[in-house]
């Protein structure tokens, strides 16, 4: 009887699950278990990458609504919301095309997470 040491979730399905939050994509990046497939680093580095980037976005454009809103410019609160639903899709259709197999990259972040991948 021989004990074998494998995951219970596929290539694909790990590389999906890194894009929730940054937490399972550090995980997946420090657990020798998941992280020797180029393919699983790839998708964790551009997670994290993509939440970096929306978080600094977010706050930069935070920061100008709020100074905008006390002369009563709405621009950069819409300009947040349509950010975040940038964020929300990008994260949607990254998972979804890990989950198939698709090595996707988001313009910007995606040659800088292959090239953190190796």
């Amino acid at each position: 009887m021989s004990e074998t040491n494998r995951s219970a979730f596929s290539e694909n399905g790990i590389a999906a699950l890194s894009y929730i939050t940054f937490v399972p994509a550090i995980l997946f990046l420090i657990l020798p278990r998941f992280n020797k497939s180029s393919y699983t680093r790839f998708h964790c580095w551009q997670s994290i990458l993509l939440d970096i980037s929306a978080f600094t976005v977010s706050v930069i454009l935070s920061l100008l609504a709020a100074v905008a809103l006390q002369n009563g410019a709405y621009f950069f609160l819409g300009l947040t919301r349509v950010m975040w639903g940038v964020w929300i899709g990008l994260w949607t259709s990254t998972a979804v095309l890990a989950l198939h197999g698709q090595r996707f990259k988001i313009p910007l972040i995606g040659p800088i997470a292959e090239k953190a991948s190796g």
